[in-house]
């Protein structure tokens, strides 16, 4: 059997009028919808968030930025958000802890994780309707900065913050595609859906979290707070992401990498985008540590998800999956896990918008983790007892391939809250699953690999039934991970039968061979009557 290879070095009030149009597809808005008043609103004393509308094109010397400023001078809402204390039961805390977003702080004084807590009683008073259609008329416009699937909800996630400070490529608004064939012949599932978070600008959903980070650095930098850059360490998607925002940004980006245990792709990225990059010899629980400790003695601002600005653009994919079913909400939501920020993102996303009124309920979430890093599998196997750290091992889903994760207390708050399930992949399950979903259209990562895992043996134990509308969340794309995928087409993984291995056929270059490897494909394919 033929092998190949390839070398390589080192996210007033308001309603629509009714439409009398055919139902229009998902992200897809009639033009020139107008707004007007919601009799079921609660007046407020502020002037809400204007909608977009219908406008004439801006002068040819105007920009979007300069068009932001003309029309939106000064902030006319009073929403606001601050940190306080992670408490994950909420019900016995009674800390008056808090701190604006303006101060650099990542840690309670207790030691804890903090939250970003936003005035709910501001945001209650406009009701769910307002919000849907708010957030519906800014999908797919240019207009600053509302044109990104995260700043169109602005106000859930960095209220006060100027439209002119933040730092936007316009991510998220990324597809949400419906996986017919790989839910029908592997699974017999008939509403199947892949979010695919990877189809952003750096190629991973660590994007909708760095541009609400970067954008409040680049508000400090403008108050002359003492920050010279931003740091993280990173298992290859946050460093891209983080280099890529600050180089837009004009600020300074250092990366920790643990040395041989990312992708090529990955490596490249925050190299390209001009980061200071320290290949360290440690895994990423080490870089962890370090990174930690540097930001403790200098003026560099931390951008690991211990930081709770990220976590405000993450859970923007959880209100975009709403938006994209019309706000119906589905059964499941599976999502990789590693540091974990991310299941709670996707928790606090829904529950914001249970909370506010938009739905009435919130999806069941599923945590995925490899085996070979899977603390929180063990955690939740023991009844969530007291949770113990382990030493990860290597992964071919290395963005998760960490053993003490930031964001446990998050992760079990979320799934406690949400009915979850917490499943676990082996390196065999995720190649295989990774394979069989790109042998059906898609070219996926193998992190989303670890979730459709997931997903398939939650089919089979019966948890998930044929008709569950079910969303896997995609959070890398494929391209970063190519190597992962010729090794085992090429057969060339140790023990491990790359059952589905697809690698090219030599053949000899005339006529008669390639017509006789043809005929003999052909027919073993042909179907049988």
């Amino acid at each position: 059997m033929a092998s190949f290879s390839i070398s390589l070095s080192q996210s007033s009030h308001i309603s629509l009028k009714p439409k009398t149009s055919p139902p229009k597809s998902h992200f897809v808005k009639s033009h020139f919808v107008q707004i007007k008043a919601s009799a079921h609103s609660t007046p407020s004393p502020s002037t809400p968030p204007k909608p977009v509308v219908s406008k004439p094109r801006r002068p040819a010397d105007e920009n979007i930025r300069d068009e932001a400023r003309r029309n939106n001078p000064t902030h006319s809402h009073r929403f606001s958000a601050k940190y306080v204390p992670f408490n994950a039961d909420s019900s016995s805390s009674h800390s008056t802890e808090s701190y604006s977003l303006d101060e650099i702080v990542y840690r309670s004084q207790s030691g804890g994780l903090l939250d970003v807590q936003h005035d709910m009683d501001a945001l209650k008073n406009y009701d769910g309707k307002y919000w849907r259609d708010l957030f519906d008329s800014r999908v797919g416009k240019t207009t600053w900065p509302y044109g990104s699937g995260v700043w169109s909800k602005k106000e859930w996630v960095l209220p006060e913050i100027d439209s002119d400070d933040i730092i936007s490529a316009f991510e998220g608004n990324s597809n949400l595609f419906w996986a017919e064939r790989f839910g029908k012949q592997f699974l017999g599932m008939s509403d199947l859906w892949v979010k695919h978070c990877g189809i952003s600008h750096t190629g991973s959903f660590k994007d909708l979290g760095m541009t609400v980070l970067v954008s409040q650095v680049n508000r400090l930098r403008k108050m002359k707070r003492p920050v010279v850059g931003v740091g993280c360490a990173s298992t290859g998607d946050t460093s891209a992401a983080l280099s890529a925002y600050c180089a837009a940004a004009g600020i300074p980006s250092i990366v920790f990498l643990p040395a041989n245990r990312i992708s090529i792709a990955q490596l490249v990225q925050p190299i390209a985008n001009g980061a200071f990059v320290l290949s360290l010899d440690t895994d990423f629980d080490g870089c962890m540590q370090l990174i930690r400790e540097v930001t403790a003695e200098l003026p560099i601002y931390l951008a690991n998800s211990l930081n709770s600005l990220r976590l405000e653009g993450q859970k923007t994919a959880a209100i975009e999956i709403l938006q994209q079913f019309d706000w119906n909400v589905p059964d499941w939501v599976i999502v990789p896990g590693g540091n974990l920020g991310n299941i709670y993102a996707f928790y606090k996303g829904f529950h914001m918008c249970k909370e506010l009124g938009l739905v009435d309920r919130i999806p069941r979430l599923v945590c995925a983790q490899a085996a070979n890093a899977n603390p929180l599998y063990l955690h939740y196997q023991s009844g969530w007892k007291d949770f113990k750290p382990i030493k990860a091992n290597s992964t071919f889903a290395s963005a998760i391939q960490i053993g003490d994760p930031v964001s446990i207390d998050r992760a079990v708050y979320a799934l406690r809250n949400s009915n979850g399930i917490v499943e676990e992949a082996t390196e065999e399950e995720l190649m295989d699953a990774m394979a069989q979903a790109d042998s059906t259209g898609m070219f996926i990562c193998p992190h989303t690999g670890v979730a459709l895992t997931a997903l398939i043996k939650l089919r089979k134990s019966g948890a998930i039934g044929p008709t569950d509308r079910t969303v896997v969340v995609s959070t890398a794309h494929g391209l970063k991970f190519t190597q992962s995928k010729i090794d085992y087409h090429s057969m060339n993984i140790k023990d491990m039968a790359c059952r589905l291995a697809n690698p090219p056929v030599q053949v000899k270059a005339d006529f008669g061979s390639v017509m006789d490897v043809l005929k003999k494909t052909l027919l073993s394919k042909a179907p049988k009557h």
